[in-house]
């Protein structure tokens, strides 16, 4: 049997060893968009609550394309991300061995959610995290300690980001520690930047003003957890015949006598799941405000479109399973995405530069 290569190729990845548990359970982003000063200063990522799935009836505008004109069923996923506080500014120089903090400045008042994550045991602590922060804005030592900062910042960093946090009281999940992140801002000069930070401290950014519809974005989070599972389930690899003495869910060989170990390639039982993956190209097909009051009145009709002006919600009737109601901003993307059900993801602004008639297509 000489082409193992082409009639047996191996079975799973190596490139996403080792298969273990990730050590955080929201996404991290590990590579920001390149910086274009020419742009407005934007931040590059946002954090959103996976809520479900659900499918739309669509015109495909794809010139060329077999079912272009035509009506396509498509699924999508729904992630509720209400505005996000910024809390904090923190500056990075270059050094030989990559970006180092330089100074980090945080915001007078932090919300109680926010400071919840700074603890294990929240009602047996005394709550002091941050009351020396915030002192500094109080006095005029301290507030020329924060300008002499900001000052120093925009003369030596190279690289602005700010401190944000979700708003877990607007999602009324269970959870009260809100999640927090650093996000870097791009586009302008490093002044600009600052200032922008500085200008936006305490204030929540909404996601509409860090993507837009019809955007292609990443998505990174931690899959689905399913726990310690065999070989024929973590590596897909084949079932023995049906007669295999002690079972038939196994790898028949595990490598041979010499070298006499067992190579780190070959298919083992281990942890399924809970992996932290970075997924690419997802297509932003709405961004929709919550529900919220205008003028005296409940506007409630983030479900509504062009073809379909029925007054109705994205929610599907009784909720979604396992989440229950969407109130807070939407983002509608094309396909699935990783993790379970009120899972945080990370939404970042794509690294690639697109020019696919797929990736440009008008929704």
């Amino acid at each position: 049997m000489s082409h193992r290569k082409f009639s047996a190729p191996r079975h799973g990845s190596l490139s996403f060893l080792p298969r273990k548990r990730s050590c955080r359970h929201k996404g991290k982003v590990k590579a920001f968009p390149k910086d274009d000063a020419s742009k407005p200063v934007h931040l590059t990522a946002f954090l959103g609550y996976k809520a479900g799935m659900t499918h739309i009836v669509r015109d495909v505008d794809r010139p060329g394309s077999k079912v272009n004109k035509k009506e396509i069923v498509e699924p999508v996923t729904i992630l509720e991300s209400p505005p996000m506080m910024i809390v904090g500014i923190v500056g990075y120089i270059e050094t030989p061995r990559g970006l180092r903090t330089y100074k980090t400045i945080f915001a007078e008042h932090l919300s109680e959610e926010c400071k919840r994550r700074f603890y294990k045991n929240w009602y047996r602590s005394k709550k002091k995290a941050f009351i020396k922060a915030s002192k500094k804005w109080q006095d005029e030592s301290g507030k020329q300690e924060i300008e002499k900062d900001m000052n120093r910042m925009k003369k030596y960093c190279k690289v602005i980001r700010v401190i944000v946090h979700t708003q877990m009281k607007l999602l009324k999940k269970r959870q009260k520690k809100a999640h927090v992140m650093e996000i870097q801002l791009n586009g302008g000069n490093v002044p600009q930047k600052v200032e922008w930070a500085r200008d936006h401290l305490e204030k929540s950014i909404p996601v509409k003003q860090v993507f837009d519809k019809d955007e292609m974005i990443d998505i990174i989070g931690v899959t689905k957890g399913k726990g310690v599972k065999g070989v024929t389930s973590r590596w897909h690899c084949k079932k023995l015949p049906r007669k295999t003495h002690k079972g038939l869910r196994k790898v028949a060989c595990i490598g041979a006598w010499h070298p006499a170990r067992v190579g780190f390639s070959v298919a083992r039982a281990g942890q399924k799941g809970y992996h932290h993956r970075t997924e690419i190209n997802k297509k932003i097909y709405r961004i929709a405000d919550g529900i919220h009051a205008e003028d005296g009145k409940l506007i409630q009709n983030n479900g509504s479109t062009t073809y379909d002006a029925t007054e109705k919600t994205i929610t599907p009737m009784g909720g979604f399973p396992h989440y229950g109601i969407v109130n807070c901003d939407y983002v509608m993307i094309k396909g699935c995405c990783v993790g379970p059900k009120k899972r945080v993801v990370t939404l970042r602004k794509s690294l690639l530069t697109h020019t696919k008639k797929r990736a440009m297509e008008k929704v």
